[in-house]
């Protein structure tokens, strides 16, 4: 055997493989922001297509629906509502001279673009509403490159969540035939990944997200029966009450109690608002924070990660990534505990784990067959997962 021609084709062989692998890494990193963004869709969207596909065919369609019927358009909601939070931000910082230290960089970029945008309550008062087809047209024409980069983005995502929720039992098991060892350990680390991914994602952030948009919706219609004082910058308000419901124990009440206290100040002497603070205080107690923490607390609970991890996760992820911190910040904790967890002791502990890929004949030709045609990742029978795993999010 020729040792120098075989020694001469492995290295070229593993020359490219670096080249590809440095240049996937480099896709990634162009548009990380992009790709957590669509994995957070994946399991936000992944419960109700589910479910959906028992009744609808093919899986295909089914997730279409999840995806375009259901999550397209809260999106939609969710950037309308931030760029018209921003647009208060501006008007705050501008009518009081506030600093807004480090947050100042990312957002000061969107204030000119998000003042283009036609307030809600704007559009109360504007019954032929005018200055939105005004003010819309104007930012098309104006925002036209930014526009087509967001919806670029938006169709990366929404394709990446699509075809995770269709494909996923297909990728989990090739996954799986390509990396589980003889000890279980790969099948172990993917499942408890899988499970923290879904409590993470549907259960805290989405939680987040959807008490945000409640609260800026209720506290925008508050101020159209508000006397005298009104709600102080609602969007932005309904906004920071969802940011603060990623902090356990207390979440949101940081934001809403010493708003209901600057409203009963705001009153003084005469309390001729009390009816109003009283109205506010019952909104944000059981619409803003009781609905949404009643409606996704079970998905919420039996996660394995430590709440005052998660919490760091989702301080330090924008504060070093940006705004896209706030995913893969819980991303990295949750593949970095898992590892520690269990992989680590086995690296420790020194005994051999031999991958299928690599020893077939650690399995017998049944189980092998068995393990590439029919049996799925997950306990679940849907076997869905994009690397596989145990669903955490309760509904099977």
């Amino acid at each position: 055997m020729d040792w120098s021609a075989l020694d001469r084709g492995r290295a070229a062989w593993a020359l490219l493989g670096l080249v590809l692998a440095v240049s996937l890494l480099l896709v990634f990193y162009s548009f990380v922001g992009t790709f957590v963004f669509g994995l957070f869709l994946y399991y936000a969207t992944r419960p109700v297509y589910r479910r959906l596909k028992r009744h609808i065919y093919p899986p295909s369609l089914a997730a279409a629906v999840s995806i375009f019927v259901l999550a397209l358009p809260a999106l939609l909601l969710l950037v309308y509502v931030v760029l018209i939070a921003l647009q208060e931000v501006s008007s705050f910082t501008s009518a009081e001279n506030a600093d807004l230290g480090p947050l100042e960089p990312y957002v000061t970029p969107y204030f000119d673009l998000s003042s283009e945008f036609q307030n809600p309550q704007e559009l109360l008062n504007d019954p032929n509403n005018l200055s939105l087809l005004e003010g819309g047209t104007r930012q098309l024409l104006d925002s036209v490159g930014f526009i087509g980069n967001g919806l670029f983005h938006l169709f990366i995502m929404l394709a990446l969540a699509f075809y995770l929720l269709r494909d996923g039992p297909r990728l989990s098991r090739w996954v799986r035939n390509r990396f589980a060892d003889d000890r279980g350990v790969f099948e172990q680390y993917a499942r408890a990944v899988d499970t923290d991914f879904a409590s993470v994602f549907f259960g805290n952030i989405l939680n987040a997200i959807m008490t945000g948009l409640i609260g800026a919706i209720a506290y925008t219609l508050l101020n159209e029966v508000a006397p005298g004082t009104p709600v102080p910058y609602p969007t932005l308000l309904g906004l920071l009450t969802g940011v603060a419901s990623l902090i356990p124990v207390v979440g949101m009440k940081l934001v809403y109690l010493p708003v209901t206290g600057y409203l009963v100040y705001s009153g003084l002497p005469e309390l001729d608002n009390l009816w109003f603070v009283a109205v506010f205080f019952a909104v944000s107690f059981v619409v803003v924070d009781s609905i949404p923490d009643f409606l996704l607390r079970p998905y919420v609970s039996g996660r394995n990660l430590h709440i005052g991890m998660v919490m760091f996760a989702y301080i330090f992820g924008p504060l070093l990534f940006g705004w896209y911190g706030i995913f893969l910040g819980p991303i990295v904790l949750v593949l970095a505990y898992n590892f520690a967890s269990l992989v680590l002791p086995e690296l420790l502990a020194g005994e051999e784990m031999t991958p299928y890929a690599v020893d077939p004949g650690a399995m017998t030709a049944q189980s092998l067959e068995e393990r590439t045609t029919t049996e799925p990742l997950t306990d679940d029978p849907t076997g869905e997962g994009p690397a596989g795993g145990a669903s955490a999010d309760g509904t099977d």
